[in-house]
């Protein structure tokens, strides 16, 4: 199988609310907009995409129904410091605050209205006791 596309779709009960935090907040844009789904792409990076999905809607198999829940979204970003300003600025919750880990990051995590954790990263060395841990393509070795 060759994937042509990757990108989440989050079941909400509220379409327009979720787009319009992943807008304000983590610089995406909308590509199509209905009241049951949006399509987001980030404003910085056309291959990042985000679906969001009302959770009822006839397209969801009954089965599969339901809303967002534990499930925590990685952004992979340039400046973890910056983002942390903007989010704590505009009164978001911090769950985890701004850290450098051992194990290679630096990150906070947040949250959506929906519940669903967001971890924002920068990958950073790992300690000695980590760096074991990673495969040779991964640390750039």
């Amino acid at each position: 199988m060759k994937t042509t596309s990757y990108y989440p779709v989050l079941m909400t009960g509220d379409v327009a609310c979720t787009m319009r935090f992943y807008v304000e907040h983590f610089r995406f844009k909308p590509l199509f907009e209905s009241d049951w789904y949006a399509h987001l792409q980030s404003i910085e990076d056309e291959s990042v995409n985000l679906g969001i999905v009302q959770f009822d809607h006839e397209t969801v198999p009954e089965e599969g129904r339901g809303r967002a829940s534990g499930l925590l979204i990685n952004f992979e970003v340039e400046d973890p410091d910056a983002v942390y300003e903007r989010i704590v600025e505009a009164g978001l919750p911090i769950l985890r605050s701004l850290r450098d880990e051992p194990f290679g990051q630096r990150h906070f995590i947040t949250r959506d209205p929906n519940g669903v954790l967001i971890d924002v990263i920068k990958p950073i060395p790992p300690s000695r006791e980590f760096l074991a841990q990673y495969a040779n393509s991964a640390v750039g070795k």
